[in-house]
C-alpha cells in the first residue's frame, strides 16, 4: 500500500486531550470527531487537513488517556498515516485498531518538515520524502496488520473475516 501527500508537522509528547479535547467524547460520531481535532493545539488544523493528509510527529505521540476517540478523530478528519519518533502503546494499538496506519522513525520524524510532501510504501517499509529526496526505511507493517487497514479497521476485518467463514 502506497500513501503519498503533504504532511502536517508537530512536536513531542502531542497528548490525546489536545487531538481531541475530553468535552467531545461524549460522542462517537466521527464527523463530529474530525471537526474538533486538535482544536486545543491547532486552530488551522481542519484547514490545513483539506490539503495535508498525513501527520509527522515526534516522541510519545498519543501519551495521555488511552481513548480511542483521538485516532478515530485523526483518521475521521482524513489524515492517511502518522510518522513519529515514538508512540503512546496504547494510542499505536488503537491506531491500528481503527485502521490508521501509524509508523515509527526517529530519521523521518527529524527531516521531515511541514508541508514536505511523502510517499509511504507500508509493504515495503519505505518512507520517501519527495521534497528533498531522502529515503527512509522502516520495519514493514505485517501483513496482518496491513490487512487490518486496508479493511479499514479492526471491527471491519473482524466482519469481513466472519462473512467469509459462512
Amino acid at each position: 500500500m502506497i500513501i503519498k501527500d503533504k504532511v502536517i508537522k508537530y512536536g513531542n509528547n502531542v497528548d490525546t486531550d489536545v487531538i481531541i479535547p475530553a468535552r467531545y467524547l461524549n460522542t462517537t460520531d466521527e464527523a463530529e470527531l474530525a471537526s474538533h481535532c486538535f482544536e486545543d493545539l491547532d486552530g488551522d488544523f481542519k484547514e490545513k487537513a483539506k490539503e495535508r493528509k498525513i501527520i509527522v510527529g515526534g516522541e510519545n505521540f498519543g501519551c495521555g488517556s488511552s481513548r480511542e476517540h483521538a485516532p478515530l478523530s485523526i483518521k475521521a478528519s482524513g489524515i492517511k498515516a502518522i510518522i513519529a519518533k515514538s508512540f503512546a502503546r496504547i494510542f499505536y494499538r488503537n491506531s491500528i485498531n481503527t485502521g490508521l496506519p501509524v509508523l515509527v522513525s526517529i530519521e523521518a520524524s527529524e527531516h521531515i518538515k511541514d508541508t514536505d510532501e511523502v510517499e509511504i510504501d507500508l509493504d515495503n517499509g519505505e518512507i520517501k520524502d519527495i521534497t528533498t529526496g531522502r529515503t527512509f526505511k522502516v520495519p514493514p507493517l505485517p501483513d496482518f496488520i496491513q490487512k487490518v487497514i486496508s479493511s479499514g479497521g479492526y471491527m471491519k476485518f473482524t466482519r469481513q473475516q466472519l462473512t467469509k467463514s459462512k
